[in-house]
């Protein structure tokens, strides 16, 4: 095997695990999970750190 096979493998794996992990990013199941951590900040209970 040379190095351009390997290169193309190694590019079509990078390829199925990016479309993997959009697939999974945008996936419904997950949308409540993501409203809720996009809410973190804001969120008046949160912990404030050291603060005092």
């Amino acid at each position: 095997m040379d190095s351009g096979t390997l290169n193309g493998i190694v590019t079509f794996v990078f390829i199925v695990v990016f479309v993997g992990i959009v697939a999974w990013a945008y996936s419904r199941g997950n949308k409540q999970r993501f409203e809720e951590a996009e809410r973190l900040p804001f969120d008046d209970d949160a912990p404030q750190g050291d603060k005092q």
